[in-house]
């Protein structure tokens, strides 16, 4: 057993290494936070597999037609699970080589980027920089050295930056699905939805319930992203 452990380390030594030198630059925390999550893609079930494939399948056939990939993931308040998607989807597009594509997140109202759910995305290695000070912050997500940040703030699903056309509709939560029965401008609509942290804030499992859902957007949209050309 004490082999083993010691072989698990010395190989994600080495992926965090591989991240570095290939010019990848997400820092060592990143780099084993990513590490780990693709060695649990055998713990997404079968049955959500199939659900996510159908992303992969939309966004791969965008690529095979040269078409600019814009992703737009949508909950009801655009506070916790879909920046979050947001984020981890844009880090999954660059740590797999997938070009021409843009990330966004939007809600069908507009509240603040939760700041439990920031805490949870530093505690997994990013670096977040609040901006501006109102009741609804400007954050800047950096995830490697060599990439612009990524621009974080809640608001309308179609409201600027988010495109108003030609984007996939990536449904992060039910009840954003069951509210919204149209998205309009989107080419495809597609339901991922994941259990919302937000159950857990001010109990004792807060910190956990967030990084649970952190981790689990990042197994699986690094996921959809492995199986993409």
């Amino acid at each position: 057993m004490k082999h083993t452990h010691t072989l698990i380390l010395l190989l994600t030594l080495q992926t965090v290494l591989s991240f570095s030198s290939s010019g990848k630059n997400y820092g060592a925390e990143l780099s084993s936070y990513i590490s780990e999550s693709i060695s649990q893609f055998d713990m997404v079930p079968v049955d959500r597999k199939k659900i996510l494939e159908t992303l992969t399948d939309q966004i791969q056939e965008l690529k095979n037609d040269g078409i600019r990939i814009n992703l737009t993931f949508i909950c009801t308040h655009n506070s916790r699970r879909s920046h979050m998607s947001q984020i981890w989807a844009k880090v999954a597009a660059d740590f797999y080589d997938i070009e021409n594509i843009d990330t966004y997140s939007g809600g069908t109202e507009s509240t603040a980027f939760n700041s439990r759910a920031v805490e949870a995305m530093r505690r997994a290695g990013f670096k977040i920089k609040k901006t501006t000070h109102s009741k609804n912050p400007i954050y800047h997500t950096h995830f490697s050295s060599i990439s612009a940040p990524i621009t974080n703030f809640s608001k309308m699903y179609d409201t600027a930056p988010n495109p108003n056309e030609g984007f996939i509709a990536v449904m992060t939560c039910s009840d954003a699905d069951i509210n919204c029965p149209a998205i309009f401008g989107c080419i495809a609509r597609i339901p991922i939805p994941y259990e919302d942290p937000k159950i857990s804030d001010g109990t004792k499992h807060e910190i956990s319930s967030y990084d649970e859902r952190c981790r689990q957007i990042s197994r699986e949209l690094l996921y959809v992203f492995s199986r993409i050309d």
